[in-house]
C-alpha cells in the first residue's frame, strides 16, 4: 500500500496557495474561532509563499460592496506580482475565468487553500479544485465561519470529498522540512510573529541558553 503522505507531502515545489475572501466585512462574521487568529494565520499563509517563492492568488468578492476589501495586512504580505482576482458575483471563485486561469498558470498539483467564510469561500473552491485534479489542503485555522455546527460540518463535507484537512503551522512545517534549509529563519519568523506567538518565548530563551542571539 502506498504512502500519500511520502508521495504527495507538500514542498516548495509542488505547491500553491489560494486566498479566498479574507475581506474586512466578512472577517466580522466569524464567529467560530478568534477573528485576530485567522487574520494572523492568512497572513502567516502569505509571508510562507514569500519564504519559500510559492506562487499564490488572492481573490474577492463584491470588494466595493458590504463584503468590504482584502485585508490591508494581507495585501502587504502577498509576494510582488501576486495576483488579486476580484469577482463580481461569483460564489465560487473558480467560477470566475480569470481566477481559474491564475491557479492553472501555478502548475502546482497540491493547492493549499483558506478562506472567510468556511463553509461557503473555502468550501466550493476546495471542492472545485479537487474535482479539477489537484490535492487540497484545506486550512481550517486561516478561515472561519458564523458558528461552529457550520465549521463542524464543514470539516466532515471536505473530507469526505478527499480534502486534507490542515492548520497553518502544519503547512509550513510540511514545506520547511528541515530546519538547517534557507528557510529555517523565515519559518521561525513567521511562528514567532504571527501563527505561534508565543515561539518568540522560546527563541529567546533558546539564545539565552546557548549564549548568543540567534535562534
Amino acid at each position: 500500500m502506498s504512502n500519500s503522505y511520502l508521495t504527495d507531502r507538500l514542498t516548495p515545489e509542488n505547491t500553491g496557495i489560494l486566498l479566498v475572501d479574507h475581506q474586512t466585512g466578512l472577517l466580522l462574521g466569524v464567529q467560530d474561532h478568534d477573528q485576530n487568529e485567522v487574520r494572523r494565520n492568512a497572513q502567516a499563509l502569505a509571508r510562507t509563499a514569500k519564504v519559500f517563492n510559492l506562487p499564490v492568488v488572492a481573490t474577492t468578492s463584491a470588494p466595493q460592496g458590504p463584503n468590504g476589501p482584502l485585508l490591508p495586512e494581507l495585501v502587504a504580505e502577498l509576494p510582488e506580482g501576486a495576483p488579486i482576482i476580484h469577482r463580481s458575483g461569483e460564489v465560487d471563485a473558480f467560477d470566475d475565468p480569470r481566477f481559474d486561469e491564475a491557479v492553472r498558470a501555478m502548475n502546482r498539483p497540491n493547492l493549499v487553500i483558506a478562506g472567510v467564510i468556511t463553509d461557503v469561500c473555502l468550501m466550493f473552491a476546495s471542492l472545485s479544485a479537487l474535482g479539477r485534479g489537484y490535492n487540497v489542503h484545506a486550512v481550517f485555522d486561516a478561515s472561519g465561519t458564523t458558528n461552529k455546527l457550520a465549521r463542524e460540518t464543514s470539516l466532515l463535507r471536505l473530507q469526505n470529498a478527499g480534502a486534507t484537512l490542515n492548520s497553518t503551522v502544519g503547512v509550513v512545517s510540511e514545506l520547511l522540512r528541515d530546519w538547517k534549509t534557507p528557510g529555517g529563519p523565515g519559518t521561525a519568523d513567521i511562528f514567532s510573529s504571527l501563527a505561534m506567538p508565543f515561539y518568540g518565548a522560546v527563541m529567546a530563551s533558546h539564545a539565552s541558553a546557548s549564549g548568543n542571539g540567534n535562534a
